[in-house]
């Protein structure tokens, strides 16, 4: 069969299957060249250019996302970005409700010794390996707190107008209806609002059950007392959960371990309470030398103590100095954070007392610097932890010259920093209203509140 039978033959779907194979077969016998490379190129290199160009079309397929692919991936972008927009939102106002509890809890006597245990517990936490964002306790407890609250307040905004546009009714038009009927919108308002806050607590408490009501949901078991019979069971697990009691004997612990670090402070009261000169300054001054140098170490034993538990943890100088020679710079840098960029600024809101109404409003400022400080605290002691674990958990000393030049630089640096804080310290005793006191109140090793015996 010759070339021009080929082109003649008729190829259409009307010629069966098997009818094709056979012409095929036939064509193949009687003409080889047919199927056959090029004359220019070997069967291998015709076998490289046809897997060669099954590769490049299978890329071009693979790697060209088709109509339908471009909007699922634009979309999975999208909702990438709006899911961070929303983490951070969260977390921001998370750690916005953390602060205001205990700014709360620090204004109040005693009970502000759980604010304190919860600021040891962050940088004992961060000194056992805890990652920073494990590192605040109970977190998305405060942010349901925090939700909470902030139900509450635009539930009463409504009612304190109303009782607003009573009280002046009354003081314009005195026995007008228009009073009456105010403190009647008033009460029903404060009775609707008191509904539908306990319909989002019984229903979880979460942010969509205070913006969205469910009404049928509420029609069907809203009016019913067996939906609220769970509400004390699960108010009092939810406050056991927050680990109180805790906070607070790690809180007391540390305030009694901290205060026998500050007899020194103790000693400059009294050498100073009665303005007298001679042996009594120069006792003042040897006892402010000896607070100096017991603030060198004071911050890091009270996250040690923190993280160990220990009441004894909390006078192991020798362990804090050891761990210093791993990571002298951290330590350098938590310290400044601890003791001059954080604490000082907050002498300020010690110069005139407030009064008890407006006591807690200081101390979320308070809260607020405090608390990065303890973390960097235990930021630093986590790292050199970490590294002693390189030479026997602290057996050994590095032994380089760059460790040795850095330790020795920061124990150069180490003392201006602290006599900078004691510079703010002595300047605050005759600016702030408790006067001597300050020796012994200072917020940046113990309860962060400008006014401990409120």
């Amino acid at each position: 069969m010759n070339e021009s039978s080929v082109e003649t033959m008729p190829f259409s779907d009307d010629i069966p299957a098997d009818k094709v194979a056979s012409d095929r077969t036939t064509l193949h016998a009687t003409d080889p060249q047919i199927d056959r490379p090029p004359e220019f190129c070997h069967a291998s290199e015709s076998q490289t250019f046809a897997d060669d160009s099954a590769e490049d079309s299978k890329d071009l397929t693979s790697e060209r996302p088709t109509s339908d692919e471009l909007p699922e991936q634009r979309g999975g972008i999208l909702r990438r970005l709006m899911g961070g927009f929303g983490w951070l939102i969260s977390a921001v106002f998370s750690i916005v409700s953390l602060i205001v509890c205990l700014a709360f809890l620090a204004a109040i006597p005693i009970v502000q010794l759980v604010s304190f245990g919860y600021l040891l517990e962050v940088a004992g936490g961060l000194a056992r390996g805890k990652k920073l964002r494990d590192s605040l306790p109970h977190l998305d407890s405060f942010r349901r707190i925090g939700i909470v609250i902030g139900a509450v307040v635009v539930g009463a905004l409504p009612v304190q107008l109303l009782a607003h546009l009573e009280s002046v009714a009354a003081l314009i038009n005195p026995g007008s209806n228009q009073s009456d009927q105010m403190r009647i919108f008033a009460i029903a308002a404060a009775g609707a609002a008191m509904v539908y806050l306990l319909w989002a607590l019984a229903r979880g408490g979460r942010l969509r059950d205070f913006v969205w009501p469910q009404p049928i949901g509420f029609l069907r078991r809203g009016w019913r007392p067996t939906t609220y019979r769970e509400l004390p069971d699960r108010l009092w697990n939810f406050t056991h959960s927050l680990q109180i009691p805790k906070f607070f004997w790690l809180g007391l612990r540390g305030a009694i371990g901290t205060l026998i670090w500050l007899i020194p402070a103790m000693i400059v009261i009294a050498a100073n309470r009665n303005g007298e000169t001679g042996l009594a300054g120069l006792v003042g001054i040897i006892a402010a030398i000896t607070l100096g140098i017991v603030l060198m170490y004071l911050p890091m034993l009270q996250a040690h103590f923190a993280a160990e538990n220990r009441w004894r943890a909390l006078f192991e100088v020798r362990r804090i100095r050891r761990l210093f020679c791993y990571a002298p710079w951290a330590w350098l840098g938590a310290m400044l954070l601890s003791l001059v960029l954080f604490p000082i600024p907050l002498y300020l809101l010690k110069i005139e007392a407030l009064p008890r109404e407006v006591t807690w409003l200081p101390t979320l400022v308070f809260v607020a610097f405090i608390l990065p400080a303890r973390l960097s605290a235990g930021l630093a002691l986590r790292r050199a932890k970490r590294i002693a674990s390189d030479y026997g958990d602290g057996v050994t000393k590095p032994s380089s010259w760059i460790n040795f030049f850095s330790r020795w630089t920061v124990r150069t640096v180490m003392p201006v920093v602290v006599g900078v804080y004691l510079a703010f310290v002595t300047l605050s005793q005759y600016t702030s209203w408790d006067g001597l006191q300050t020796w012994v109140q200072q917020h940046a090793i113990l309860i962060p509140i400008p006014f401990f015996g409120v």
